[in-house]
C-alpha cells in the first residue's frame, strides 16, 4: 500500500444489529461481564471518551471492551487503522448473546497509550498474543478488520498462540501477497553525489515525509474530512457514518503524540508491510473465514481468491459493503461470525 493509500483507510460503520439483553441474562442467573454500556434503544455500544477497561501491557495502558457470559466461547475483535474498539459498536452487543466478546484499542489508537516508538506489524501481533494469554486466558477466536486483520492473522499463525486459537476471521484485511510483488527490484538512478551520501539523502527524505504527513494529519482530523473519507469507504450504506463515529476518530487525533504516531505508523506500513500473507497462511493451523465487503475501494475480492488458493480450510462470505463490513452491514457480519463460530470454533 502506498502512504497516500493507507492514510485514507479510516475504519468505518454500518447497519445496526440487535443487542444483548443484559437484564434478561441476569434474571436467568447467568454471570455477565459488561464493562461497557450498550445503548439498548439504538442497539449499540455508546461512545465513551474516557474508555472502558484498562489492561497494562509493557508499561502502556490498553483500553478494551468486554461483554457477555464468561462461560461461553471467547471471541476477540481487532479494529483497523485510525479507529478503535468502538468501531465494533454494532457487533459487541449482538455477538455477546452467544460469546464472551472482547475488543481492544491497538497501541497507538483510540483510548490506548500512544507512545512515540516504531510501529511494525509485530507490535500489534505481540499485543494480541499477550492479550489472549493474559486477559482472556483460554481458547479464543480472533477477528480483525483492515490493519487489525493483519494483526489477527499474524497472531493466529504464531507458534506462541496457535494452541489457543480456535478460529480466525478476516474482514477486508490489509494483507500483502508475494504474487503481487514486482519480479525485478527497482534500480535507482540517483546521481553520484546522492550515492556518496546515502545517510544524508535518507534523513532528508524522512524529513520531507514527516512534513507532508504532518500536514495531511492536520487536514484529515477535521470532522468534515473524516466524514468524507468514511462515506467513501462505506460504499453501499452510509447510514452509520454518524456523529459518534466521527467524534471517536477525532478524539484520538487530539492526543499530544497523535501526529507523531500517525507518521510512524504510516512510514513503517504505508508502503506495504514486509509480512506476506503467503507465509502466515503456511503457518496457520485453525479454521479461517473471510467476511469480505465486496465493494471495498481498496482491498478487492481478488485477495479472497488468493487466500483461498493458499489455505484450503477457508470459508468465504461475501458481504454487501465496503472496507468495513462489520459496521456498514453488521447484521450480515454478525450472522456470518455466529455461523462460523458455531460450526468451527
Amino acid at each position: 500500500m502506498s502512504t497516500a493509500y493507507i492514510s485514507e483507510v479510516l475504519p468505518i460503520p454500518g447497519i445496526r444489529g440487535p443487542s444483548v439483553d443484559i437484564g434478561a441474562l441476569v434474571e436467568e442467573g447467568k454471570e455477565v461481564t459488561s464493562h461497557c454500556e450498550p445503548d439498548l434503544a439504538h442497539r449499540r455500544v455508546s461512545w465513551k471518551p474516557e474508555g472502558h477497561n484498562t489492561w497494562h501491557w509493557l508499561g502502556n495502558k490498553i483500553n478494551y471492551i468486554e461483554m457477555g457470559d464468561p462461560s461461553k466461547p471467547a471471541l476477540l475483535l481487532i479494529h483497523g487503522f485510525g479507529v478503535s474498539s468502538f468501531h465494533f459498536r454494532h457487533n459487541l452487543p449482538e455477538l455477546s448473546k452467544n460469546y464472551h466478546v472482547y475488543a481492544f484499542d491497538m497501541l497507538g489508537f483510540g483510548c490506548s497509550s500512544m507512545p512515540v516508538q516504531d510501529y511494525e506489524p509485530e507490535v500489534w501481533r505481540d499485543q494480541t498474543i499477550a492479550f489472549v494469554q493474559e486477559v482472556i486466558g483460554r481458547p479464543t477466536a480472533i477477528a480483525g478488520n483492515s490493519l487489525g486483520g493483519l494483526a489477527a492473522l499474524y497472531a493466529a499463525a504464531s507458534q506462541k498462540l496457535q494452541h489457543l486459537v480456535t478460529g480466525c476471521i478476516l474482514m477486508n484485511a490489509a494483507l500483502r501477497f508475494k504474487s503481487t510483488e514486482p519480479k525485478h527490484a527497482f534500480v535507482s538512478t540517483k546521481c553520484e553525489e546522492d550515492q556518496a551520501n546515502p545517510k544524508l539523502i535518507t534523513k532528508m527524505w524522512g524529513s520531507f515525509q514527516r512534513l507532508v504527513l504532518g500536514a495531511s494529519f492536520e487536514f484529515t482530523k477535521q470532522p468534515e474530512r473524516i466524514e468524507k473519507v468514511l462515506r467513501h469507504v462505506y460504499a453501499v450504506n452510509t447510514a452509520n457514518v454518524d456523529g459518534e463515529l466521527i467524534e471517536s476518530i477525532k478524539h484520538s487525533s487530539l492526543h499530544e503524540n497523535a501526529a507523531e504516531v500517525y507518521y510512524r505508523v504510516l512510514s513503517k506500513n504505508g508502503a506495504g508491510t514486509k509480512i506476506f500473507a503467503d507465509d502466515l497462511l503456511a503457518q496457520l493451523k485453525c479454521p479461517l473465514m473471510l467476511c469480505w465487503g465486496t465493494k471495498d475501494p481498496w482491498f478487492k475480492t481478488d485477495a479472497c481468491e488468493k487466500i483461498q488458493a493458499l489455505y484450503k480450510q477457508t470459508l468465504r462470505v461475501d458481504v454487501s459493503a465496503g472496507h468495513c463490513p462489520h459496521d456498514e452491514n453488521p447484521d450480515d457480519v454478525n450472522s456470518a461470525i455466529h455461523s462460523f463460530m458455531s460450526a468451527s470454533c
